[in-house]
């Protein structure tokens, strides 16, 4: 891409406000839900389709969104994206039944699948310059880190003095500046459209697999984990899973082609997001919950009581992690923050039942965000350095889909035991709100142990230099650029 420094910053922005955009919806709408059920009439169980819904086709079409990106032009699939998300936002603004609410939210989910596939692929290559893409990644890296709490700040706002249409009608005068500003500052790329045909068998087989995977996964605590219907469904998903990989082995043309994975640290780094992001996701749900249900704050006061975490994420976001990784590489910053974002959570594992926020909380989350701040950006540098940029909207959808279910795993697993060890402490004659404290302090527990394993693994088993870009692996797992890039890894 040949832009001039000015231009290409301004692309960035323009790209991350995009991404913030989606972002945003995935936690802006869990402040509204009490709303939106008063208003249109949702019982308790039908009321988890305006989450899950979303959840199904973004989760299912990451993959199958990076791809088209690289077969299509980046360009192109990041303003469809864009568009086809603020269409829904409209609908989801508009709605007045449930029917239309949940199909709208299922669009926006496929529309946000391919914004974050191919989003962080044009980042890369914008970016070719190894001290401006630390850079670049430090600004992607906190919005996507960080979105999240502006979500439920800005989603307590809204619904308190506004009403809930309005957490997703925010999005229209949004996503319509992006698609404007993308037309005026990225220039056009081709794809290889001309040269490579869509693998449609390995497209179908994967994204129906990663649905039924995160539909089990979502539903897992509600239908039991040893349920047939979580089984049932996770045994459909693997078996899918088994027919892709057959798929991808055979096709001249594969959807993924598996010598990506030979290379160490994009293999690394996605074992890597998945654990982290069953960490973080898990945490944050479960801190929102104490602060709420233990402690007595407003939605609005959740949102306050996250800014100080992200605030310090955002600053060494921006200034910090990329000056590391300059002059360290990835791996040392990356393992320095996993180490932080371990001892941050295990300082939440032993808040009280009366917690004071300056005392209790505010240190682990200073440490939270220091660690993120500085260790979430070499992740993603790492998943995507190796790679030949006609492959980065896939090695994109993967890192995405890494965190997408390692995100929806941790927050099964870690509700899950929570709960269990609630029932378990209240069985035993302590109080409700002494039950649900111990509950959390699992949680806190398990994903600080989780944080640290990342560390280990960052630092055994990651190369520490940024990296070059690999040679196309388009001949499959076999593929003589792919054992080339294997082999000098």
């Amino acid at each position: 891409m040949t832009l001039d420094p000015r231009s290409r910053w301004l692309a960035l922005y323009v790209l991350c406000l995009g991404v913030l955009m989606i972002v945003l919806d995935a936690t802006i709408v869990n402040v509204a839900l009490p709303s939106i059920r008063a208003d249109l009439g949702f019982s308790q169980t039908s009321l988890a389709w305006v989450v899950n819904a979303y959840i199904l086709t973004f989760g299912g079409f990451l993959l199958l969104g990076g791809r088209l990106g690289d077969i299509y032009g980046h360009r192109r699939l990041f303003l469809g994206g864009i568009t086809l998300f603020t269409l829904a936002s409209l609908a989801c603004g508009l709605a007045n039944s449930q029917g239309l609410l949940v199909g709208a939210r299922a669009v926006q989910g496929f529309g946000g699948a391919v914004v974050s596939a191919v989003g962080l692929s044009l980042v890369m290559n914008l970016f070719t310059e190894a001290g401006d893409r630390a850079k670049a990644m430090g600004v992607y890296g906190f919005v996507a880190s960080g979105g999240g709490t502006i979500g439920v700040l800005l989603g307590g706002i809204l619904t308190d003095k506004l009403d809930w249409h309005w957490i997703f009608l925010v999005n229209l005068p949004v996503g319509i500046a992006v698609v404007v500003l993308c037309f005026a500052l990225l220039p056009a790329g081709t794809g290889q459209g001309a040269t490579t045909r869509l693998d449609v068998g390995g497209a179908v087989t994967v994204t129906a697999s990663l649905m039924l995977a995160v539909y089990a996964v979502v539903n897992g605590n509600q239908a039991g984990w040893l349920s047939g219907q979580t089984l049932g469904l996770l045994a459909a998903a693997v078996a899918l899973l088994g027919v892709f990989l057959a798929i991808e082995l055979r096709v001249r043309s594969p959807l993924v082609p598996l010598g990506l994975f030979k290379l160490r640290n994009v293999a690394t780094a996605n074992v890597i997001g998945v654990i982290t992001a069953a960490a973080m996701f898990g945490v944050f749900f479960g801190m929102a919950l104490y602060l709420q249900l233990v402690l007595g704050y407003s939605p609005l006061q959740v949102g306050l009581a996250f800014v100080p975490q992200s605030l310090i994420m955002g600053a060494c976001s921006l200034g910090v992690s990329a000056k590391l990784v300059m002059r360290f590489g990835i791996r040392p910053p990356l393992v320095g923050g996993m180490v932080l974002v371990a001892a941050g959570l295990l300082l939440f594992a032993r808040v009280p039942v009366d917690g004071n926020y300056v005392i209790d909380l505010l240190p682990g989350m200073i440490l939270l965000g220091l660690g993120a701040g500085i260790g979430f950006n070499p992740v993603f540098l790492a998943a995507m350095s190796d790679v030949a940029p006609e492959e980065s909207g896939l090695a994109s959808g993967v890192v995405n889909t890494a965190f997408m279910m390692g995100g929806a795993l941790g927050l099964a697993v870690l509700a899950s035991l929570a709960t269990r060890r609630t029932n378990s402490l209240a069985a035993s004659g302590h109080g409700h709100l002494a039950a649900l404290t111990g509950g959390y302090h699992v949680a806190f527990l398990l994903a600080g142990l989780m944080s640290a394993a990342a560390a280990v693994i960052a630092a055994t088993l990651l190369r520490a230099g940024v990296g070059q870009p690999a040679p196309a692996h388009g001949g499959g797992a076999d593929s003589p650029g792919a054992v080339a890039s294997a082999e000098a890894d």
